[in-house]
């Protein structure tokens, strides 16, 4: 079963680091956040992926070419130009890398890489900079129960601030902090796709999180996955700061191989 992960849209709420890097190569502990998102499928058995490239693609594909190169001790003959990689291990993936155009909306990706998905009836779908520890086994067998076009995992992150309490008199009669319950579900991506979604796709010109997610949920077409585990996206320079720190410090929750 092929996993399809977003990688081509500019990033531009982190463009400190996207001006110079497509944001599915910001690094976390050293390691583009693909590299994470990819561990996560890898680690249940999922090592076929395709990748939608657009603004600054060529990085991600230089990226895969220096791979075994980047991941070894490497000894370089100069004067006859060899290369000799020692102690060569790699992940069993198998990885596509498909141009889907540097203005190209997310169904219109989508849409451009059907071919590479064959004639299989179902397919993963994730974004390119968000992390977690969604169980991916229990996902797939949640979707299939379901019977519909499409299943994203839901989740409640929490508050960005305490909520306060305060009473007539201006005190503060209580603090909670940064509270997950009051908060609404949003699509932390890890979907799972029949092939039946293509049907709504249209001519691809569209995000996918418009037209075609409204259609679907409209014909009843939509299964939310909640997961209650951890999620982060990394849209911003203190999102990458708050899971570097997890990292660093051995507490990636993500990091489930």
């Amino acid at each position: 079963m092929k996993v399809v992960i977003l990688a081509g849209g500019k990033g531009t709420r982190i463009s400190e680091e996207s001006q110079l890097r497509p944001k599915p190569m910001i690094e976390i502990g050293g390691r583009p956040i693909l590299w994470h998102i990819m561990k996560l499928y890898s680690c249940y058995g999922f090592h076929e992926f395709i990748i939608c490239c657009g603004y600054k693609g060529q990085m991600i594909k230089k990226y895969f070419v220096r791979y075994y190169v980047n991941q070894a001790d490497s000894t370089f003959r100069l004067m006859d130009r060899e290369t000799e990689v020692h102690g060569l291990s790699a992940e069993p993936w198998r990885v596509t890398l498909a141009n889907t155009g540097l203005h190209t909306l997310t169904a219109g990706r989508i849409l451009k890489i059907r071919d590479y998905i064959g004639e299989d009836e179902e397919f993963f779908l994730t974004y390119g900079d968000g992390v977690s520890d969604v169980d991916i086994p229990a996902l797939l067998a949640f979707h299939r129960r379901q019977g519909r076009a499409v299943t994203i995992t839901t989740t409640q992150p929490p508050g960005r601030f305490g909520a306060l309490q305060i009473d007539a008199h201006d005190r503060v009669v209580g603090f909670k902090e940064k509270a997950r319950t009051d908060s609404a579900w949003v699509n932390a991506g890890f979907m799972v796709m029949n092939r039946r979604v293509f049907e709504y796709l249209g001519s691809g010109n569209e995000m996918l999180e418009a037209g075609p997610f409204e259609k679907l949920a409209a014909a009843g077409e939509m299964a939310a996955y909640r997961h209650e585990g951890f999620w982060s996206p990394m849209d911003t320079l203190r999102d990458k700061a708050y899971l570097e720190e997890l990292w660093d410090a051995g507490r990636a929750p993500w990091k489930v191989w």
